[in-house]
């Protein structure tokens, strides 16, 4: 069974449904360098957003690759 995240773009509001394989979870020391990333399927721009602790655990338990830092 596979995962859809919902997501939606800043810079052309486009919304849409995201599989895990097409996102990044970067866990840092701090809630600056905690964050997931993807690319628009809509319009290519590269997104950033934050990630607290529930959407760590969110895409961390539906698969999304994970990057831990220092």
């Amino acid at each position: 069974m596979s995962v859809a995240f919902k997501a939606s773009c800043p810079d052309c509001r486009a919304r849409f449904e995201l599989d895990a394989g097409a996102l990044r979870l970067a866990i840092g020391g701090s809630r600056r360098t905690t964050f997931y990333s993807f690319t628009c399927p809509a319009c290519a721009a590269p997104v950033r957003k934050p990630a607290g602790e529930r959407i760590v655990e969110l895409l961390t338990g539906g698969g999304v690759s994970t990057l831990r830092s220092v």
